[in-house]
Parts: structure tokens; C-alpha cells; sequence
């Protein structure tokens, strides 16, 4: 019967490259999105939750000006409209996400 050998890996790794993984082909992007191009393509994409974000900081700061000067019912109000903002946000972002599975579905 014969001793095996000690087991010296083919190919050392380098850190400097990433791993060689069998079946899985990492997508390299030749032009990668900048923050601005990115931004209008999902805005175009699902245009309904900057809406709801521009309408919660409306809000939000009509209800802190209000709470500002004194007028306490009408902050309360704000408020609550804020809330219902948050949620349509939310709400158009889940829907967003739900529309495009369904789109990538053969």
C-alpha cells in the first residue's frame, strides 16, 4: 500500500484575482451607471415613489413650520398626512418590486 503525498493546490491563490468558481460567470460591467443615470432609470422605471417621497417631506416640513408657530392642529393634521405619504411610498416601492418579478418571469 502506498503513503499519499502531501497535497500541493495546482494553482496557488493570488489575492490580487478573484476566485475561479466552476458554472458561475460574474457579469463585468464596461460602463457602469453613474448615481445620476441610475437614479433617472429607476425613476422612469417606478415614477410613483419619488412622488411619495416628495410629498412625505412636504409634509413633514409643513408639519414642523406649523408645529413652529404655534398652530398645533394644524401640525397634528401634517402628521397624519405624513404617515399616509410614508405609507403610499412604501405601498408603490412594494409594487414596483412585485411588477418588475412578474416582468422577468418567462
Amino acid at each position: 500500500m502506498a503513503t499519499p503525498g502531501p497535497v500541493i493546490p495546482e494553482v496557488p491563490f493570488e489575492p490580487s484575482k478573484p476566485p475561479v468558481i466552476e458554472g458561475l460567470s460574474p457579469t463585468v460591467y464596461r460602463n457602469p451607471e453613474s448615481f445620476k443615470e441610475k437614479f433617472l432609470r429607476k425613476t422612469r422605471e417606478n415614477p410613483v415613489v419619488p412622488i411619495g417621497c416628495l410629498a412625505t417631506v412636504a409634509a413633514l416640513t409643513y408639519g414642523l413650520y406649523s408645529f413652529y408657530r404655534g398652530d398645533s392642529q394644524r401640525s397634528q393634521l401634517m402628521m397624519r398626512t405624513r404617515i399616509a405619504a410614508q405609507g403610499f411610498t412604501v405601498t408603490a416601492l412594494l409594487l414596483g418590486i412585485a411588477v418588475t418579478a412578474m416582468k422577468s418571469r418567462p
